[in-house]
């Protein structure tokens, strides 16, 4: 049955920030890894990003106490050439570790004109959108990759391969905040598919199969023992290939497929690995870039596109500024059970 209506009620970033904090320190995690996490969280919930928000404390929380994730993990960061940074998350969530290697990424494309990040043996559980706006708000033009466990299968298979293998891509625009995408190359991400399970509503066609290999409009029946497709057929497909090829085996983490916490009951978040690329669009006397993007993103309002990537998140920001962030009542006394213990 669908869920019924809930009551809501507002809080500010910072009190979210905080009540988030005060639950990851409480599982295990360490307060400067807490902080990142916290923030990271509450911004996703705050920016409407919330397959990415809130709803993925209880995963956290079951994946520190399975034992399967090391929430004080101090990640090793081994510069490997002039562009190249290596990140050994150690078992740790990947958001700290992005955090650690940010400041040698500005300075090594600052230095260079160009950075590649490439983080292994990290846990990421969260959106890409916030890896990246830090760097287009700094001027440089990125994308990242990030594998996950393996919940997608290729076009005609009944077996998963593949995670859901978001990619994201943000640019800094002339008078604007930068626009960035970030999309699984599923035809779902899976956290939207949980959402739509949960909520009791039905997928669009062509999102997975069950676990015959039959196609479903079911999110109950393709999570359980089915598996999502990608978008577009095979051209998605072979997206999905190029990230577990540039988040797995370029950096180092384990491919989709080989992630296994099966002996570790309640764990959630998949242990493979991301690669952010950074570019600084201001080299070879490219000065103009901004003010281009800008005029090739007002042509395409101009053609008839009401919505591009990152409007719909800045409004949502705003308002949640404004407003404060909205969480139902149930949301908000689970979350303060957890800070209290």
């Amino acid at each position: 049955m669908p869920e019924k209506p809930h009551d809501t009620t507002r809080i500010s970033f910072a009190d979210l920030v905080e009540t988030l904090q005060k639950i990851f320190v409480k599982a295990g995690v360490s307060e400067a890894n807490a902080a990142v996490l916290a923030v990271n969280c509450a911004g996703c919930e705050r920016d409407g990003g919330l397959s990415h928000g809130v709803f993925r404390i209880p995963g956290y929380v079951a994946s520190l106490n399975s034992g399967w994730v090391d929430g004080k993990a101090v990640p090793i960061l081994e510069r490997s050439g002039p562009a190249l940074l290596r990140v050994d998350a150690r078992n740790g969530f990947a958001q700290p570790a992005w955090a650690a290697a940010l400041p040698h990424a500005l300075d090594m494309v600052r230095q260079q004109g160009a950075a590649v990040v490439a983080i292994r043996e990290s846990h990421h559980f969260s959106a890409l959108w916030p890896d990246l706006e830090p760097l287009a708000e700094a001027g440089f033009v990125a994308l990242s990759m990030v594998t996950g466990l393996a919940c997608v299968a290729p076009p005609g298979g009944r077996k998963p391969v593949f995670g859901t293998n978001p990619l994201a891509f943000a640019t800094p625009v002339a008078g604007a905040h930068p626009m960035i995408f970030d999309f699984a190359t599923s035809a779902m991400s899976n956290g939207d598919l949980r959402l739509a399970a949960r909520a009791g509503h039905s997928v669009p066609p062509g999102t997975g199969i069950d676990r015959s290999g039959a196609l479903s409009d079911d999110p109950k029946q393709i999570l359980d023992g089915g598996a999502l497709l990608p978008f577009g057929g095979h051209k998605g497909a072979a997206i999905s290939l190029m990230v577990e090829i540039l988040a797995s085996a370029l950096t180092g983490g384990q491919f989709s497929s080989e992630v296994d916490f099966s002996a570790h009951p309640g764990a959630e978040t998949p242990r493979t690995g991301q690669v952010i690329i950074v570019i600084d669009p201001a080299r070879g006397n490219n000065a103009v870039f901004t003010e281009r993007v800008r005029n090739l993103i007002d042509s395409v309002r101009h053609a008839g596109q009401a919505r591009l990537p990152s409007d719909r998140r800045y409004r949502t920001r705003e308002a949640s500024e404004r407003e404060g962030i909205s969480l139902s009542v149930e949301q908000r006394d689970a979350l303060v059970r957890m800070a209290a213990g």
